[in-house]
């Protein structure tokens, strides 16, 4: 991308901060179409659970990069970029204007500022490590990589299984932790002409109440009858669409193997108001290596307008 290529208006932010109402009111006022930055609307038949655009909302505005992957797929930023950059490069040759919108900061980064090289995985780490998974579960896999790499670890959710395995198949296949890799890349490539808004109500309680608010949204509008019509279909427990936040509660709940003693409503809420922390420490800190970043409040009278003002 050149400098003098149109600004790229990218709306960040953590889940259930209004970032998709803030988006599609900004495509009806350019004539913009939607390119999901979320790694959970990519898969086929993940609706509900990943807050994915109704179909009355993708009518309204066009939206690229969801319902693009099997539930069995694994999604990883590589993968998103290649499908994101085609979809920018598509709605700007139709004269429309491209508008990112999500939460999966890595994604973000990824078009951003680029991608650390880390090299393949070979079929054998990956059929040791799914092995493993399989016999032991992914919070002893987290603690073995707490002791091999303690910065990924520090980084990533105890079961969030699709990158704690990626960062241990790394580890093993080349003897180098996966943060090395990306501390070496830094991710300096900084793309010419990125604007990036992060949303989010303030103060962090009312973010939380919104989370909550979704939680029992999901649950009562079919998210049970979602997972199980899936696992009814054949995908497997442990598909990467089902290890997903959300997701892997329901799949728990249905399988018996819940622990905890919380109710399914509260499981999915605390996971994601974790999720939504995480989320808030990622991008605190893209603010810090990057000052053009802006902060905008969803509820605030002028929100919009800013969000317009960032495309001039």
């Amino acid at each position: 991308m050149s400098p003098e290529a149109p600004p790229l208006l990218i709306i960040g932010g953590p889940t259930a901060a209004g970032k998709t109402r803030l988006a599609m009111a900004v495509c009806d006022r350019v004539g913009g179409e939607i390119i999901s930055a979320d790694s959970v609307q990519v898969y086929r038949g993940l609706d509900v659970g990943s807050a994915k655009p109704t179909a009355d909302e993708q009518a309204r505005v066009r939206h690229h990069v969801i319902d693009v992957l099997d539930p069995t797929e694994r999604s990883h930023a590589g993968r998103w970029l290649a499908l994101a950059e085609a979809a920018i490069a598509d709605v700007r040759a139709r004269g429309r204007v491209p508008i990112v919108c999500g939460g999966t900061g890595l994604y973000l980064r990824a078009l951003v500022e680029g991608l650390a090289p880390i090299p393949d995985v070979s079929d054998a780490v990956r059929e040791e490590l799914a092995a493993e998974l399989e016999a032991r579960g992914v919070e002893a896999l987290h603690a073995a990589l707490g002791q091999v790499d303690a910065v990924a670890a520090a980084r990533l959710a105890p079961n969030d299984t699709q990158r704690v395995v990626r960062a241990l198949a790394v580890f093993r296949q080349t003897g180098r932790p996966i943060s090395a890799f990306q501390a070496d890349h830094d991710f300096a490539e900084h793309r010419p002409g990125a604007r990036i808004v992060v949303v989010s109500p303030q103060p962090r309680e009312l973010l939380f109440e919104r989370i909550d608010a979704r939680a029992a949204w999901m649950l009562e509008h079919g998210l049970v009858d979602e997972v199980r019509a899936l696992l009814d279909r054949g995908v497997p427990d442990d598909a990467p669409a089902l290890t997903t936040l959300g997701y892997r509660e329901v799949v728990a709940e249905l399988r018996g193997t819940a622990t905890g003693g919380a109710s399914l409503a509260e499981r999915v809420a605390r996971g994601h108001r974790r999720y939504a922390k995480r989320q808030l420490t990622w991008f605190r800190g893209m603010t810090q290596r990057d000052p053009s970043v802006q902060h905008v409040d969803p509820l605030d009278a002028g929100a919009l307008s800013h969000l317009l003002a960032r495309l001039a």
